[in-house]
This record gives C-alpha cells, structure tokens and sequence, in this order.
C-alpha cells in the first residue's frame, strides 16, 4: 500500500466516478477539480455548477472565475487546456504540493500538474477504504436498491409461472425493468440466463425458457437518488427440477447460511471462502482451490465468494481466493455461492450483508425456493 500523501485530489464527474460521488451526493455530469488540503474539503467549477454544490454546504466552492476563466477563454486557449490551467492555478493557491489520486485520476492533467511541480501519487487503496463503511444515506440507497431488486424477482417469478407459450428471456426481462424503473432504479444490463448460458460467467441471457433447466437470475440495480448498488441472485426451474440441480442447490443454501453465520468485524474473506470450498470439495466439486495450475475452471465453484458493494457494484473488500483485508463493521458484502457445469447450466444464490458491530444483517428479505 502506497503512504498517503498530505492531500487528496479528485478530478472526474460524479456520474463515472466512485471517489468523487462518494465525496459529493449529487449527479455532476462534467468533470471538476476535487481538493481536501489540510482537512479542508474544496471544489473547483463552473459556474453552471456552482449554486449546486455551495448548497450542499460540504465545501468551499471555488467558481472558474475566480482562477482566470475570462482571460484565458480570450486568449483562444482550448477548452481542455482552459481547465487545466486553472487546476494548476487552483492548486497553487491552495498550497497544494502533494496528492494522492485514484486509480482513474486522467493522465493528461496528471502530467501538466507534475510538470508544474505538483507531485501526484496513485493509491487505490486510500480510495476504496473511505467508501468501505457506508453513510446513513449510502445504506439507505443501497437498502432502496434491494427492496427494487426483491420486486423485480417477483415480477420474474410471475412470468416463469405463467405458462406463456414461447417464454423467452427478453419477455422476462421487460416486466423486470418495468419493475426497476417504477422503484426509481436503473439497471442498464442483467443476469436472466437459461441452461447452458447460466454456467457461463456474466452471460446475460437470452432466447427461449424451456421446461426443466435452471434460471440463473443475477441483478444488481442501482438507486437513481443516492447511486447506490444492490446486488442479488436466485435460481429457478420452470417445471420439474432434475435431482442434479436440487442437490447443488442445497449444496448451495448450506454454503449461503455458513457464510453469514461465519461473517463478523475481523473475519478473513478468505477464511469465509475457504470454508465455502471445505463444503463443496466434500461433496466433490471442484473449486480454484483444486483446480490444476493455468487450466480454466468451468465446472464446480469457479468464482470467488463475494465482493463489497456500493458505489460499484463490485468493490473492496473481496470474498475470496485473493482477499486479504479483514472484514469491517460498516462494510456491505455479497455471499454468492455457485456450482455450474459446462454446456448444461448452474445454480446460484446471492444475498447482500451489512457487517455490524457485532456479526452481520442481511439486507436481503427474499424466499431461496427452485420453483417460481
């Protein structure tokens, strides 16, 4: 992990970037300049953006007038250029010398900034730990997002059994986003993925629902009023379920309940994880524990347990083969555990859990049954 710097410095919109929607609750379409210099939080914009965020009272705002904007439009510079500059100006007046930025922070006014001798460090670390324990107002949106996801599952569930001839994936997924968007969410993309196509990663699923075969549906929409992702699944199969998929999906409910008793401030992801793989190895799955070394896992319990959610719908901490942080009161975590085979279809199940001081809350309130 890279040693903070004395400053932190953002610049993006609020619309494609975790950090700076994480440091300012509101949709800003266009990139701005994001300063916190020696505890103080300060924003540099146009004046279009201005009024906004002086209203949320979180920051010194700081118009482009202030740094120039007029004179350097007259001069004929390029719009890019003008911004630049005037990050440039604002840094200097702020006494900036040293920052640390996000991972996504844009090389080219990374490069104007340190050839004006603003030396800049990437920590990706620093980032993700101030979004891991959620606000008030981020688990309210994330709590938002579940109860959307909950009743779009209701309106999957209908259509698996209504018994329409020639049910397809597309005829499920537009009663789903119906549902999405009346719950004030936005799910541009999502997991409604039959047979085959339900052992196949983030298949998003299409063509016809035939009798008999598994359902992976896999969605994570996102609160249009806060940002914030949920993310769930749940398997079903339309008529008889072959004895196969029941047993993965008790195999699969087993590892679900394991996990969230085992989740606590402290807890190792990969503990959880490994304990996930004792179960399934037991049963004679494989998992990328046993897998052999540089072959692809496509059969048995080939992903990881889990990941944060929040601002992404996949970030820190990780739940798996990799992860390394202990688990923190305030972090919100999927447990999603699957066994698939190639070229026939898998089962999976996913709950999203807050940690809490003292073990864990799911924030997810829905039923786990195989038939719709």
């Amino acid at each position: 992990m890279v040693a903070p710097m004395a400053d932190v410095l953002i610049y993006a919109d609020t619309a494609r970037s975790p950090e700076l929607r994480h440091e300012v609750p509101l949709t800003v379409p266009d990139p701005f300049l994001y300063v916190e210099r020696n505890g103080s939080k300060h924003v540099v914009v146009s004046s279009l953006e201005a009024p906004r965020l002086a209203a949320l009272g979180l920051f010194t705002v700081h118009p482009w007038e202030e740094y120039g904007v007029d004179e350097l439009r007259r001069a004929g510079l390029p719009h890019q250029d003008v911004e630049e500059e005037i990050a440039v100006r604002a840094l200097a007046s702020l006494g900036v010398e040293r920052a640390s930025v996000p991972e996504a922070f844009p090389l080219r006014l990374a490069d104007r900034l340190r050839s004006a001798g603003v030396e800049l460090g990437v920590d990706g670390d620093l980032f993700d730990g101030r979004r891991r324990v959620k606000t008030d107002a981020e688990l309210a949106g994330i709590r938002r997002a579940q109860r959307a996801a909950e009743a779009a599952m209701d309106a999957c569930r209908r259509e698996l059994r209504s018994g329409r001839d020639g049910l397809t994936v597309e005829h499920v997924k537009a009663a789903m986003s119906a549902v999405f968007a009346a719950h004030g969410t936005s799910a541009d993309e999502f997991v409604v993925a039959p047979g085959a196509q339900g052992a196949v990663g983030h298949d998003m699923g299409s063509g016809p629902i035939e009798p008999g075969v598994p359902v992976v549906v896999d969605i994570w929409p996102r609160d249009n009023a806060s940002a914030m992702y949920c993310d769930m699944t749940r398997t079903f199969v339309v008529g008889d379920v072959p004895d196969r998929i029941r047993e993965w999906h008790r195999l699969c409910k087993s590892a679900l309940d394991w996990s969230i008793a085992a989740i606590r401030p402290g807890a190792s992801g990969r503990a959880v994880y490994d304990g996930v793989c004792d179960l399934f190895e037991a049963a004679g799955e494989p998992t990328q524990r046993t897998k052999e070394p540089g072959v692809t896992l496509g059969d048995g319990f080939f992903h990881g347990l889990g990941h944060g959610v929040g601002l992404q719908v996949h970030e820190e901490p990780g739940l798996g083969i990799t992860a390394s942080t202990p688990l923190v009161a305030g972090d919100v975590v999927t447990v999603e555990p699957g066994l698939y085979r190639r070229g026939y279809g898998g089962v999976r199940l996913e709950d999203l859990i807050l940690v809490t001081a003292d073990g864990a809350e799911s924030l997810t309130d829905y039923p786990y049954d195989l038939e719709p």
